[in-house]
């Protein structure tokens, strides 16, 4: 759906990935050769660094960021990291797809470390909602829309 996405928007699309590939996990190592390879030709792959904001401010056109999971898993951004990275998404001059995983769906972790992740995971995709044009969800291959919601309306009964 990103990839659909960011080919229909103006201008050359630069793919930011965010997953490191090891060369000790040869079935990793394939399954990012077939990604890469489905992308039409005249797209452009670099690697996330750990200043994804800088980074992304530094790139003209369309953009598709994918995803933000493995980038704050590795690089663990502090709120103002998350804060600057929402404010250069926020005044690109290009299009960005930001694709990121909903880990709160998912089975409660276990571990503190899980459930740091999970809350940054939480945090950081709700910030970046506030920034965004538009959000989708993807289940199963189908799109849903999604929409902030007044809850003081609901709660008075008007939503």
């Amino acid at each position: 759906v990103a990839e659909s996405l960011a080919a229909r928007l103006p201008g050359t699309v630069t793919y930011v990935a965010t997953l490191l590939t090891d060369d000790a996990d040869a079935e990793l190592t394939a399954r990012i050769d077939r990604h890469q390879a489905r992308r039409p030709s005249t797209w452009t792959t670099v690697g996330a660094t750990a200043d994804l904001p800088d980074q992304l401010r530094r790139v003209a056109g369309t953009v598709l960021l994918d995803s933000l999971g493995p980038w704050v898993a590795l690089h663990q951004p502090d709120d103002a990291a998350v804060a600057e990275l929402c404010e250069v998404l926020r005044n690109r001059d290009g299009d960005t797809v930001v694709v990121s995983d909903e880990v709160g769906m998912a089975v409660h972790p276990p571990t503190p470390a899980g459930r740091a992740f999970q809350d940054a995971m939480g945090t950081a995709n709700e910030r970046l909602a506030k920034v965004a044009d538009e959000t989708l969800l993807v289940v199963a291959g189908r799109v849903l829309r999604t929409a902030a919601v007044d809850v003081d309306a609901i709660l008075r009964g008007h939503a």
